[in-house]
């Protein structure tokens, strides 16, 4: 296993995108064009951050900055040791945010995932009511390049039987693990979804849920902390809770189809206690799909 900082290092580069608001039911707010250069210094040993925000857009989707443009906010970090809330695989994705839920205080967590000359982040917060209060989506392409970004998932992307490898990091460094996944997911009647998620070659435990399907809204609400999945731009998708419950574990959750049978998703998982005990990366391939309704 590579060291986290060089891990860190798999995201130099000149990245610009966008930081697009979204409410925790989807609806876009506001998106503000960005560029975020980060620069390794002293043979790497130190990493220079420079963040540019542009003005506004007044529409979804419109143009990222141009180098003519001129910011009108720039903020300046230096830093040469990771902090202890953040955790990188060797692909250069990465989680960071608060080590410790508790109630009565804000609380959030960013979610990164990298594929060639793409980022995409997703930073989750709740309020001081434990409220799930916005949703950041965070789209770059380094710089000269021409990735093209991916159309809105959809529920029908997802549809379907999804083979695994999840790779699991720990917060205290002790040795991460390995092991599969398998996911179905299927339609039962007109807007409800099924899903079975096993870990584990076969023997591994199985965690059945039921969706109901509400436009790009996915509604777990069976289980002591009801959770939704929020379908967004560029084959993105949140997994969050609406409230956070003390006494319940969670977890939050950032997925990217990047090809019609290839996504990844992020993990971050919380105890019952409210501390982060771990971050999971799952490179998963579709290997049937299913489409069609059928009743239970």
């Amino acid at each position: 296993m590579q060291s986290q900082w060089h891990c860190l290092l798999k995201n130099l580069g000149v990245w610009q995108g966008s930081f697009a608001r979204f409410s925790p039911t989807g609806e876009w707010r506001e998106e503000t064009p960005t560029i975020v250069s980060l620069e390794g210094l002293n043979d790497d040993q130190t990493v220079r951050q420079i963040i540019q925000r542009y003005a506004p857009m007044v529409e979804a989707g419109s143009r990222p900055p141009l180098q003519a443009d001129v910011p009108i906010d720039e903020k300046v970090l230096e830093y040469s040791s990771l902090g202890r809330g953040v955790l990188f695989f060797e692909d250069g994705a990465f989680s960071q945010g608060s080590m410790q839920f508790a109630p009565f205080s804000e609380f959030g967590a960013e979610l990164g995932l990298i594929a060639g000359d793409r980022r995409l982040r997703l930073v989750q917060l709740f309020d001081r009511e434990s409220q799930l209060s916005q949703l950041t989506l965070i789209r770059e392409q380094r710089a000269g390049s021409d990735a093209a970004k991916r159309a809105p998932l959809t529920l029908e992307a997802l549809l379907g039987e999804w083979h695994g490898e999840a790779i699991t990091l720990y917060p205290d460094w002790r040795s991460p693990t390995t092991y599969s996944t398998h996911l179905q997911i299927s339609r039962s009647g007109d807007n409800q979804v099924v899903q079975a998620l096993t870990f584990g070659n076969g023997a591994g435990s199985t965690i059945r849920s039921t969706a109901n399907a509400v436009g790009s809204l996915l509604q777990f609400n069976q289980g002591a902390l009801p959770v939704q999945v929020l379908l967004l731009p560029d084959g993105a998708s949140a997994t969050s809770p609406l409230q956070i419950q003390t006494q319940q574990p969670f977890f939050l959750e950032v997925g990217w189809l990047l090809q019609p049978h290839q996504r990844q998703r992020l993990i971050r998982s919380y105890d019952s206690k409210g501390a982060w005990v771990s971050l999971t990366l799952v490179n998963e391939q579709k290997v049937t799909t299913s489409t069609h309704s059928h009743t239970n």
